[in-house]
C-alpha cells in the first residue's frame, strides 16, 4: 500500500481515483497530477514505483495545499471568522447552518438530534 503525504493509498484502484483519498485532492486535481507528472492514469496504485511516489507526493506538497496544511487553513480561517464576531461566525460559533440553509424544518445534521420542549400546563382555578 503505497503512503504519500501521510496517507495510505488503495492498493487495487487506479492511480486517478486512489489519489483522491488524500485531503484536498479531488477528481480533477487528480487529473491534473498525472498529466503533469506524465503517468499512465490505468495504473494501479500498487505498480507505481518508490520514484513515482515520491515524485507525485513532491508536486502535490510544492503545487498544492493539502491534508494537514489544509486543514490547519481551513480551521484558522472558521476561527478568524470567530473572532471577527461577524454574522458566519456566529453561525459556526453556534452550531448553525452558515450558508443560509433553513433551520426550522431542516438543519438536523448541525443542530443535533430534536431537544422536545414540554408544553406548560394551563392552571384551572
Amino acid at each position: 500500500m503505497p503512503r504519500i503525504l501521510g496517507v495510505d493509498i488503495p492498493n487495487d484502484k487506479r492511480i486517478e481515483i486512489a489519489l483522491t483519498y488524500i485531503f484536498g485532492v479531488g477528481r480533477t486535481t487528480s487529473r491534473k497530477v498525472i498529466v503533469d507528472l506524465s503517468l499512465n492514469p490505468d495504473t494501479r496504485a500498487k505498480d507505481l514505483t518508490d520514484e513515482e511516489v515520491a515524485r507525485i507526493a513532491t508536486h502535490l506538497e510544492e503545487v498544492y495545499v493539502v491534508e494537514g496544511a489544509l486543514r490547519r487553513q481551513t480551521m484558522a480561517n472558521i476561527n478568524r471568522l470567530k473572532e471577527i464576531g461577524c454574522y458566519r461566525g456566529l453561525r459556526h460559533r453556534r452550531g448553525l447552518p452558515v450558508r443560509g440553509q433553513r433551520t426550522r424544518s431542516n438543519a438536523r445534521s448541525r443542530k443535533g438530534p430534536r431537544k422536545t420542549v414540554a408544553n406548560k400546563k394551563i392552571l384551572k382555578k
